[in-house]
């Protein structure tokens, strides 16, 4: 923590400015790039911190990893929340989760225990509804209709979470909730169930549509790839609170966008009657359909590429690996030489990703209108 974030947090405890002003003001200065440390702005000053940058240093890196002091701390809600869980009713851990945020969060300003928390309170609402649905209380309603009544907890409460504690990984849970439930509710309403193994929703017997289901689906991830990029933009420097937000939100939307566009590449699969098993979950271990995936694993590396996120690259490494598979397959290939070689060719691919990440981003965003390249990541 720096002198300065050190002397905003006490200011806020001792009642002159809130909480929620020093968050701002924080986050004021390191968007102006204003040091932060005295060592810092006299090292600016002089000329020589420069010098010492890496040039290649990673700016997508999320900032909830500050010490070893963060990872005992969480450790320790790890094993103190598993055990709660064990002895007591799952309802014991809402205020203790509460209580350790309080602490953790909003006065030590710890961030992994922050992240931590923000997933261990998202397994909380998830097991709660699965228990009321356990116990009957969505009986008689549609899978879709119970689906939405499942879903509406998770946007209010972790809003009020993201409120009170600025946890980035909170508000991203937020938006993706949100995403989950306009989909779930746009198909209840316009009557287009989820297939799954070809069952459709009782409720709307007049079948599906795999078409437009897929549509809605690869819709939905477009949307969620525009909010992060909303996010992304408004800090191309990578140094406040959106540049975490929008890392979240790509992490969970390049694989949703890969999957749903793969899905919508092979929709003619589908026979009339219902679905294929490889609508939702479809079978990439497919000579006819391996180059077809590769292409479309390659562009949305290349998408990565320009917006400098590594999401985007790592997303799609089991479907290139199963890709591989079968056209190594296809040429009398072993299996399980078919996959050695399939792990050997994906970590080369990944290394010479990691490795020449920075001259691909020079070589490719170099060549964009120079409009769009003052709003992306800057070149290093």
């Amino acid at each position: 923590m720096s002198n300065l974030e050190t002397a905003l947090s006490g200011a806020a405890e001792a009642g002159i400015i809130t909480r929620n002003q020093a968050d701002t003001l924080f986050s004021y200065l390191r968007e102006r790039n204003v040091p932060l440390d005295p060592a810092e702005g006299m090292a600016a000053s002089s000329g020589t911190r420069e010098d010492d940058v890496n040039p290649l240093e990673d700016t997508e890196a999320p900032r909830f990893v500050r010490g070893f002091h963060d990872i005992l701390i969480t450790i320790g809600i790890i094993v103190l929340l598993v055990g709660l869980r064990g002895l007591f009713s799952i309802y014991v851990q809402l205020p203790v989760i509460i209580v350790l945020a309080e602490i953790l969060v909003r006065r030590q300003r710890l961030a992994l225990p922050a992240v931590v928390l923000t997933l261990w309170l998202v397994y909380w609402i998830g097991t709660v509804v699965v228990a009321r649905h356990a116990l009957g209380d969505f009986d008689g309603l549609s899978a879709l209709a119970a689906g939405m009544l499942m879903l509406l907890p998770f946007p209010p409460l972790l809003g009020l979470f993201y409120w009170r504690y600025r946890v980035p990984l909170s508000l991203a849970a937020v938006l993706l909730s949100l995403f989950a439930l306009a989909v779930t509710g746009i198909f209840y309403l316009i009557g287009v169930p989820f297939l799954i193994g070809g069952v459709s929703d009782p409720a709307h017997p007049q079948g599906a549509s795999p078409f437009l289901t897929l549509c809605i689906l690869f819709g939905a991830a477009l949307a969620m790839f525009a909010v992060a990029m909303f996010f992304d933009l408004k800090d191309p420097r990578r140094v406040t609170r959106n540049s975490d937000v929008a890392f979240w939100m790509h992490l969970a939307t390049a694989p949703a966008l890969l999957y749903t566009t793969i899905m919508l590449v092979f929709w003619l699969q589908i026979d009339k009657a219902g679905a294929d098993p490889g609508l939702l979950f479809p079978s990439l271990d497919n000579y006819s359909r391996a180059p077809v995936i590769v292409a479309i694993v390659l562009i949305l590396m290349f998408v990565g590429v320009i917006i400098d996120r590594r999401a985007f690259v790592t997303s799609g490494l089991v479907s290139l690996g199963v890709a591989i598979v079968s056209i190594l397959r296809q040429s009398q290939a072993q299996v399980d030489t078919a996959g050695f070689a399939a792990l050997l060719l994906v970590g080369l691919f990944v290394l010479m990703i990691g490795v020449g990440w920075p001259h691909l981003r020079r070589a490719i965003v170099g060549r964009l209108p120079l409009g769009i390249q003052t709003k992306l990541p800057a070149l290093r």
